[in-house]
């Protein structure tokens, strides 16, 4: 019996991923003509429970600190296990108390430490925050790697296709399906990638602010994720000039060198969120979904997918018992 995943962004991967390591056989169909045309690659990719505990429940720490192993097993050698630096301005010192209080999982260091951690930000910060067991990968490397990973084991894609319906189905398709579930909301995300020799990053820092914290995770080729703002709206439209500003103001206020930099592109993704900002893996009419990922997607899509599985695996053995009994 073959399992239709509907959605190859992180959550649709995520879940062909853990079925496929239970011997299910999975297609996967997406109207984009690659992994690369979904909200999915317009992510950080931080692998940063502790630091999202700060803003979020408790299941996110929860479910999400086993992620960089998931991540690590499925696609050995594209996790990067360097930590979360937590810095802030002078000025906005007390918002690194504040988010300390928030969390935990992490230690208190010095000026000569942040300089060990990072060379480039020496002498720019009298303190920062450093979540040594966080983890982060490039979503735009780790798509096509699962994509790889999983027709090597038999799983089939049909990108820019719409397929028959299957016995059993699984819906990852994000903010498209709010039309079919009114709880959905789009949260819009912007992010800038730039591009510069003279600043090197060996991973991501989150600069607070009590308005507007941002974070700068490191890329390849001297490239940088600047993002993401969290604006109450679905619309998918360009970056606007205030989010840029504010972007750009960020990385300037991490590192002078940022304004010199090469703006490489401009990005917006609608992330689907619940009113509690949790994912949920629901069953509906036989379908089951896996949605409201929210910011979490790299971070919260091992747990969900396995949930998901566990279902699916259920629904198998349930059709496979009653056809034998009628059989």
């Amino acid at each position: 019996m073959t399992i239709l995943i509907k959605g190859a962004g992180v959550a649709g991967l995520a879940l062909a991923a853990e079925l496929a390591r239970r011997g299910v056989a999975v297609s996967v169909t997406d109207p984009e003509q690659s992994p690369l045309g979904n909200a999915s690659s317009m992510a950080g990719g931080m692998l940063a429970p502790w630091c999202e505990r700060a803003s979020a429940e408790e299941e996110v720490l929860t479910w999400g600190r086993h992620a960089a192993d998931w991540w690590d097993d499925m696609l050995p050698g594209e996790v990067t296990r360097n930590g979360t630096l937590v810095v802030a301005p002078g000025r906005d010192r007390a918002e690194l108390a504040r988010f300390a209080e928030r969390t935990s999982g992490h230690a208190v260091i010095d000026a000569d430490r942040i300089a060990e951690l990072e060379p480039d930000l020496a002498g720019r910060f009298r303190q920062a925050l450093f979540f040594e067991g966080e983890a982060h990968l490039d979503p735009r490397r780790a798509l096509p790697g699962l994509v790889d990973m999983l027709k090597g084991r038999g799983v089939r894609f049909h990108f820019g296709e719409a397929l028959r319906a299957y016995s059993l189905e699984a819906d990852c398709t994000g903010f498209a399906r709010a039309a079919d579930d009114p709880e959905l909301r789009g949260v819009r995300g912007e992010m800038l990638i730039l591009r510069t020799a003279e600043i090197s990053l060996s991973r991501p820092v989150r600069l607070l602010h009590p308005r507007f914290p941002v974070y700068v995770a490191p890329r390849q080729d001297n490239c940088f994720m600047v993002g993401a703002t969290m604006i109450e709206s679905s619309r998918a439209g360009p970056v606007s000039v205030r989010s840029m500003m504010e972007l750009m103001n960020a990385a300037y206020s991490l590192h002078p060198a940022f304004g010199e930099a090469e703006v490489v592109e401009t990005g917006v993704g609608v992330r689907p969120a619940y009113p509690d900002n949790l994912p949920r893996v629901k069953i509906d009419g036989g379908v089951v979904s896996v949605n409201g990922l929210y910011r979490h997607g790299f971070l919260l899509a091992p747990a969900m997918a396995r949930q998901a599985a566990d279902l699916l695996c259920e629904q198998i053995s349930g059709m496979e018992l009653r056809n034998g009994t009628h059989g």
